[in-house]
């Protein structure tokens, strides 16, 4: 098993339910745009090119999520290339404009993200990894690909696994209580 499976199965077995991904497609995205917006306001010329704290995290991420999968990383690359110009544009509104916004856009991120898990009547798996703060956007990115019915096997492999851990996980629940 690659670490790209064992990190998208282990986060997978906190989202079999469709409610929950659907939710996680409209909250994931807002989280990590707010993040952008937030982090496009701080930065330094060099040169006379800006470089923004954003810039260093779209850097940063791409390069994670590229080591463990080169097309999900390209892809992932070219989204953040895609909405950066708005966190630039959001990020340069008045100071309580900008904060207001950012920090509505994660709040109702996060809304979108706690109504799916009340469907999947799991906790988020960030709650026992923190390395789910990461992988829930190539989470979202993976279940895109593999809903436009692109790289089956992997899709396969990875729910496979996601249904094991997932049984592990319940049993561990019921033997505690």
């Amino acid at each position: 098993m690659t670490n790209l499976e064992r990190l998208l199965s282990q986060y997978a077995a906190y989202h079999l339910d469709r409610n929950n991904i659907v939710t996680h497609f409209v909250g994931i995205p807002l989280i990590v745009f707010s993040i952008l917006c937030l982090t496009a306001r701080a930065g330094v010329e060099i040169s006379g090119f800006s470089v923004t704290l954003a810039m260093v995290l779209i850097v940063l991420s791409s390069i994670y999520y590229i080591s463990l999968d080169k097309l999900f990383g390209v892809l992932m690359l070219i989204l953040f290339a895609l909405v950066y110009p708005l966190a630039v544009n959001i990020a340069a509104l008045p100071m309580w404009s900008w904060l207001g916004a950012s920090i509505g856009i994660f709040v109702v991120g996060w809304v979108f993200q706690f109504v799916g898990h009340f469907f999947e009547k799991k906790k988020p798996a960030f709650v026992d990894d923190l390395i789910g703060l990461a992988i829930g956007p190539l989470f979202v990115l993976a279940e895109f690909v593999f809903l436009l019915g692109l790289r089956k096997p992997l899709h396969e492999r990875i729910l496979k696994e996601a249904q094991m851990k997932r049984a592990e996980m319940d049993m561990k629940a019921h033997t505690v209580s």
